[in-house]
């Protein structure tokens, strides 16, 4: 087995790895006190995608994104028509993509931290053009009254995913600065100009 098949190895194991731990974390979800809409629920398991976009790219992200919510059905089922699962994929890829687009642009805190905002206002805006137009339609609810959807937007939606979003980038952040340099040590292909660069994220 060469150099090349050695990584694409390492890194399909690991995006497995983080998808299986995105799975654990998808079983302990909460519910926010204030919100008043019972299945809005936060769960933490954007943190493994988002710490696998940025080690390897949006692609990552996405892939775990999709495994994350394929495993969750094999083992656990849904108990929505496959509508959470689909809401989790979309918006939990709204968070993830921007953020680590923006941080593979020039791999550093800052751009790290701009990734996460950009992607903070993309997750708000898909989550409420996937409701409008895609979620609420296929679970039965597309005939709510204008103002129950206003509602439902501005006291439901925007505050359980803004802070999802907040939740999600502040544990990446602090995590991914500490496991980053374990994780690619792993890979002995990586020279040490390439560490001193992970160490400074």
């Amino acid at each position: 087995m060469n150099n090349q098949q050695n990584r694409n190895l390492n890194k399909l194991v690991k995006i497995a790895l983080l998808s299986a731990i995105a799975v654990v974390l998808m079983y302990f979800d909460f519910v926010i006190p204030f919100i008043p809409f019972a299945w809005l629920k936060i769960d933490l398991s954007d943190v493994p995608a988002l710490m696998g976009a940025f080690a390897f790219g949006p692609i990552a992200g996405v892939v775990i994104e999709l495994l994350k919510n394929l495993l969750i059905l094999v083992v656990k089922g849904s108990e929505t028509m496959l509508v959470g699962q689909l809401a989790n994929f979309i918006v939990g890829c709204a968070l993830v993509v921007p953020a680590a687009w923006v941080y593979h642009t020039n791999k550093s805190k800052k751009t790290a931290i701009l990734g996460m905002i950009l992607g903070t206002i993309c997750i708000e805006i898909v989550g409420i053009l996937a409701n409008i137009y895609i979620l609420l339609p296929a679970f039965g609810m597309g005939n709510m009254p204008k103002d129950e959807l206003i509602k439902y937007v501005t006291i439901g939606l925007l505050p359980l995913n803004g802070l999802k979003a907040i939740l999600v980038s502040v544990i990446t952040y602090i995590l991914y600065k500490r496991v980053s340099v374990s994780i690619f040590q792993v890979d002995s292909n990586f020279n040490k100009v390439e560490k001193r660069k992970l160490k400074s994220i």
